[in-house]
């Protein structure tokens, strides 16, 4: 089959991307044609991605965009775009990120080529883009989304895909049947299930591993180290940074003399790379605001490691709290701290061992390799 993957961003440190980038991988090595379209943003910078790459057999074409406002406010997927997705005359057209402009075109799509007797379906990845915090503007753009343009075009898709349990309530509400629903989170490559992990490999530190955005509230994290017993702990916060975020942490580490405990570094691309980075730490912290589907939290969870999260919908997907990890209240610094206190106590050693090895077992159905099994039924359904 030719399959077309539509999303914002094929660069940069994504986790649309990545889910985009490992679906189209395996797809292709199915022995189906896959393209992926997106602009020439690389997430996370001010950087242009080059119009033209390819990872394997799967050949990204990218196009210039122009910003309204946020991501979701972004134009990319012009007519140009939509002539050469025409001209490539898919079978499958995978849509991702709900409220993005590219997602409604793609119906647009499926109908000029049905005109032209090709039948294609189209399926829309949703990632999650609900119960978020928003400025006024944002707010009511995401309303009249919603309540008109969401009502018209959510039934029209041939499945709409979720990434996690939590958001499914807000789609039903928003008219979406519950047979045009089906559940297919994010994967992680098996090498995360692979290769042996060794706690011999662990130093006294404490990860981050993503984005470093004010979304992340990477100010929880940092604070708890104030409230921490073991004063000689580190953190690592690994990842590409917001250039005006990262200066308030650095006022606020130095404000906290923690300059000598809190470590940034660059981010990590290289797979092997990124597991040996994780296996380094003793706790992987994620004190988000909010997630879609938390996919650094998954890759720690499947090397056994300790995990803490703030509570929000997503990491409470994850995690039972004191069962496979940890959970706290979004944005308190102190009661993360006394998880991290609880954690490295001698005396629950026993107790953490069994949270690391329940961790891994709750994400093996993680695996891209069951994960793509699932979307190849997904796409020979009637």
């Amino acid at each position: 089959m030719k399959i077309l993957e539509l999303c914002h961003f094929s660069a940069g440190i994504c986790g649309v991307w990545q889910r985009v980038k490992q679906e189209s991988e395996l797809l292709s090595k199915k022995g189906h044609e896959v393209v992926v379209f997106s602009s020439n943003s690389v997430k996370g910078t001010n950087e242009l991605a080059s119009a033209e790459d390819k990872i394997g057999n799967v050949k990204i074409e990218r196009f210039p965009f122009r910003k309204f406002g946020g991501e979701s406010f972004m134009y990319w997927f012009d007519k140009n775009a939509q002539q050469k997705a025409l001209d490539f005359h898919p079978d499958i057209i995978i849509a991702h990120s709900y409220r993005h402009l590219h997602t409604t075109k793609a119906l647009k799509l499926a109908k000029k080529l049905k005109e032209a007797n090709i039948n294609c379906k189209v399926f829309l990845v949703t990632h999650a883009p609900f119960a978020r915090t928003r400025g006024l503007l944002s707010e009511t753009i995401v309303l009249f989304y919603d309540n008109i343009i969401g009502r018209l075009t959510l039934n029209n898709f041939n499945k709409v895909i979720t990434i996690t349990k939590w958001e499914e309530p807000y789609l039903l509400e928003l008219g979406l049947k519950k047979e045009q629903m089906a559940y297919i989170p994010n994967g992680i490559p098996e090498d995360f299930f692979k290769y042996k992990s060794n706690k011999k490999n662990e130093f006294n530190k404490i990860l981050f591993l993503g984005r470093i955005s004010p979304i992340k509230s990477l100010e929880t994290l940092i604070k708890s180290l104030v409230y921490a017993n073991d004063k000689k702990i580190i953190i690592e916060i690994v990842g590409p940074a917001e250039e005006e975020y990262k200066k308030k942490l650095d006022l606020l580490i130095n404000n906290l003399n923690l300059k000598e405990s809190v470590v940034f570094s660059s981010p990590i691309y290289d797979l092997k790379e990124k597991i040996k980075k994780i296996d380094s730490c003793k706790i992987f912290v994620l004190p988000s605001k909010a997630e879609g589907m938390p996919q650094a939290l998954v890759e720690a969870m499947s090397r056994q490691k300790i995990v803490i999260a703030s509570n929000n919908f997503a990491s409470k997907d994850l995690i039972q709290d004191t069962e496979n990890g940890f959970l706290f209240n979004i944005g308190d610094e102190k009661a993360l701290a006394e998880k991290i206190n609880y954690i490295l106590n001698k005396k629950n050693q026993r107790k953490i061992l069994n949270i690391r090895k329940n961790a891994r077992k709750s994400v093996e159905k993680f695996s891209w390799k069951k994960i793509i099994q699932e979307i190849t039924v997904l796409f020979n359904e009637d």
